[in-house]
Parts: C-alpha cells; sequence; structure tokens
C-alpha cells in the first residue's frame, strides 16, 4: 500500500508540465488512486535557462535532464519525466528509463506567417529554428532561405513569429497538440521529407534502478511498441554518437512482430546526407537501430562528421 505521494519531476515549462500531468493521469487511472497520491515537483534546467546560443554550444542534450537526474540520485523526486528526444543515449549509473507512454504523431509541423509551407515560402524568408536537424532539412528544401536560431519554450516561440522576427519556425506536432494549440499549424512536414528526431513525440519515464515499488506502478503504464521503437532510435543515436551537435532523423514504425526503421545524417548546411533503411523483427530493435547508424557511418566516412561540434 502506498505511504506517501510519488514525487514526479518535471522541467517548468508548459509543455512539460502538460506531459507530467499526462503521467500522473495514466497512474491515477490504472491504479485507482486519487490525485493527492502524486505530487508534481517543478526543477528548472540548465536547458531551460540558456536561451542566448545555441544548445549545442553550451552542453547538448543532457542540459534538460541534469538537475532532475540529481534531483532522483538526492531522493528529492522518485521519477523524472522528460520529452524521449531531450535524452542523452548514455544514461547516468543507477537510473533507467522504466516506461514510455503511447506515442503522439512524430510528425513536425510547419507554422508559417508570410505563406503556410516552406515550400511556398518567400526567396530569402526567414525562418527560425534552434534544432540542428530541423536547420539542416531546411537547407536541404530550400537552400535560398535564412535560417536562425530560435530557442525558447512553444510560447517564446510563437511570440516571435508574432513579432516578425522570423516569416515562419518549426515545432513538434505532439507538442502542440499536447497544449492544444493545433489551430497555430499551417503545414505538416511529411515523415519522408522532413524526418523526426528519433524519440519525437514519445514521452518517457526516468527512475532509478532497484526502485521496485516505482518500478512496479510504472509498468502498468508502460506502452511496449513505444519503448521497442525507442529502443530502435537510440541504437542508431547511440551507433552515431548523437546529440544536439549532430543533425541526424530517425524513425521506427512497428506493424505486429515486425518493425521498420528510416534513418538519416546530415551536414549542418544540408548539402550532403546519408539514409538507411532496415527491417527486421522488433525483438532485434536495438539491434536493427545499431547496424543502421554502423552501416551509414562507414558510408559516410570520417570526413563527413568533421566540423560538427
Amino acid at each position: 500500500m502506498q505511504t506517501r505521494a510519488l514525487r514526479i519531476g518535471t522541467r517548468g515549462s508548459l509543455l512539460a508540465l502538460a506531459q507530467a500531468h499526462e503521467t500522473r493521469a495514466r497512474l491515477m487511472a490504472a491504479h485507482g488512486l486519487p490525485e493527492e497520491a502524486f505530487e508534481i515537483v517543478t526543477i528548472s534546467t540548465s536547458g531551460d535557462r540558456i536561451q542566448d546560443r545555441p544548445l549545442s554550444m553550451a552542453g547538448g542534450k543532457g542540459l534538460f535532464t541534469k538537475e532532475l537526474e540529481e534531483a532522483m540520485y538526492a531522493g528529492e523526486i522518485d521519477i523524472a519525466v522528460h520529452s524521449s528526444k531531450d535524452m542523452p543515449t548514455q544514461l547516468p549509473d543507477g537510473l533507467e528509463l522504466s516506461a514510455f507512454l503511447p506515442r503522439e504523431d512524430p510528425r513536425d509541423a510547419f507554422i508559417g506567417r508570410a505563406a503556410p509551407s516552406i515550400m511556398e515560402l518567400p526567396q530569402g524568408a526567414v525562418v527560425g529554428s534552434s534544432s540542428l536537424r530541423r536547420q539542416a532539412l531546411i537547407r536541404r528544401m530550400r537552400p535560398d532561405l535564412d535560417v536562425v536560431m530560435f530557442r525558447g519554450n512553444v510560447q517564446t516561440r510563437l511570440r516571435k513569429l508574432d513579432e516578425g522576427v522570423a516569416q515562419g519556425t518549426i515545432l513538434a506536432n505532439a507538442g502542440l497538440r499536447r497544449l492544444g494549440l493545433e489551430e497555430v499549424i499551417t503545414d505538416l512536414m511529411a515523415l519522408d521529407v522532413f524526418p523526426p528526431a528519433p524519440g519525437q513525440g514519445a514521452i518517457c519515464i526516468e527512475s532509478r534502478i532497484g526502485d521496485t515499488d516505482v518500478t512496479n506502478m510504472l509498468q502498468a503504464i508502460d506502452h511496449k511498441p513505444t519503448g521497442q521503437a525507442l529502443a530502435c532510435e537510440r541504437a542508431f543515436l547511440a551507433a552515431l554518437d548523437g546529440s544536439c551537435r549532430t543533425p541526424i532523423a530517425g524513425y521506427a514504425e512497428i506493424d505486429g512482430d515486425r518493425l521498420s526503421f528510416s534513418g538519416l545524417i546530415l551536414t549542418p548546411d544540408g548539402t550532403l546526407w546519408h539514409e538507411a533503411k532496415a527491417e527486421g523483427r522488433v525483438a532485434d530493435a536495438a539491434e536493427i537501430g545499431r547496424n543502421a547508424g554502423d552501416e551509414v557511418r562507414a558510408r559516410a566516412g570520417t570526413t563527413f562528421f568533421e566540423g560538427w561540434s
């Protein structure tokens, strides 16, 4: 029997809080517990505080997770709720990804002011994005566009559009849906044209290894197909030493006991890229992703990765 509230750690943005609330609601439903059985603990991360430069220049993906993981080590929270695409491929000792919620739509969404789609933007239009993957894909589609760094949470980026800082931006459709902001979307990017980041659209839950009571609670809400797809995508990322410093896309789909995967690496200017496609048994998800990563790394050669940092 649960004797104290389960402490759910989260970043403080509206999107992060929406994801923590979804996690709490699923746990309440799965275990028949009241809201008082859970406490949402908001923690500011380095990634939230750094707004003046790309995260690739400040330390990469771990900037969104470090303080939450330190709070778990200190016993201040029991679990941490994350956007899976923000998670480094190597977790700190003693911590694990113990559950995944059902994945939302993984596509990217374009929000245009001067035109409804990237292809319809006027010559030389300004598009804002802080993601190296999105920047590279935009440049691949439209080399004439002026791609500028666009940091901040969803609301900040939408405000920058209203202020005329850029004529368009790209955000994850999943995040906009979770915030009830679908109406701002002017175009949904096709997966084959604008592939997502590994893990995009999926919420993951991190906990302490060996914390049996917590692990058992989380098993009731763990969505196995999402975890299997992400095992493939994260293995692809790990094989390429992926972080915020590298433009990498990857997406796995599951149909029964079969998995299909497509991955992509690009140079930051979008002029060179290598793709990998693979399929196999769901049980071999991580191996499929790892082999795809090794394949594109070998095909690209070492010079492809020079100067990415």
